[in-house]
């Protein structure tokens, strides 16, 4: 596959990048997007929303295996499930990409955005919108609401999904086998997901065991 990627540069003149990651899958083309381009970046692994544990263990550490490969630095944040079941009640049945979804966005970013104003970083983005399944302009608005209590801060939105990215994507995952999660990674995500697949007659989601192949 051609992996020839547009030359990049940071707004504002930043010369780092705070990068939130959701998962491998989703920032392994971004991760090398921003080395093909020489910029100087950091992953920071803020998912308190995936469940269970062990589903969240498994992203992390596929995304650590990833980083390290890249001699990238990695920020681990805290898994603060309680904070995060705390807010989002009242929206356990609200849909995919509604308010609980814009909710979870808030905490992550706000989480990256404080982590950037403390550490010397000016801009930050995230993976999150390289995935079909998100609505971009809503993680977008969430990233730059983050970023505004700051001075001089910028949430970089770039589109990860264009001139090939979603392919790349998918290309790199199959590559690095990384391990491909079958649901976006809240509690009420997977429920809903198992839900969809019983009416189609279809097996329940059986969690640590799907790896993409070449």
């Amino acid at each position: 596959m051609n992996m020839t990627r547009e030359k990049l540069t940071l707004p504002a003149g930043a010369d780092k990048l705070l990068l939130h990651s959701c998962c491998a899958p989703c920032s392994g083309e971004v991760m090398e997007a921003l080395q093909a381009s020489g910029i100087d970046y950091t992953i920071f692994f803020y998912n308190p929303n995936i469940h269970p544990k062990r589903e969240y263990l498994i992203r992390k550490e596929e995304n650590i295996r990833f980083a390290q490969k890249h001699n990238i630095p990695f920020i681990d944040a805290d898994y603060d499930t309680d904070n995060w079941f705390e807010r989002a009640k009242g929206m356990e049945n609200e849909p995919e990409r509604g308010i609980r979804c814009t909710m979870c966005f808030d905490m992550r970013f706000a989480r990256t955005a404080l982590y950037a104003a403390e550490h010397g970083f000016s801009v930050i983005s995230s993976s999150l919108g390289i995935s079909r399944w998100k609505d971009m302009q809503q993680i977008n608005e969430c990233g730059r609401r983050a970023a505004e209590p700051y001075e001089n801060m910028h949430y970089w939105d770039y589109n990860w999904r264009k001139k090939g990215g979603s392919a790349r994507m998918i290309e790199i995952s199959k590559r690095e086998q990384f391990y491909q999660q079958e649901y976006c990674g809240c509690i009420y995500s997977l429920r809903d997901t198992n839900k969809h697949r019983k009416s189609q007659g279809r097996d329940v989601i059986k969690i640590g065991i799907l790896y993409y192949t070449p």
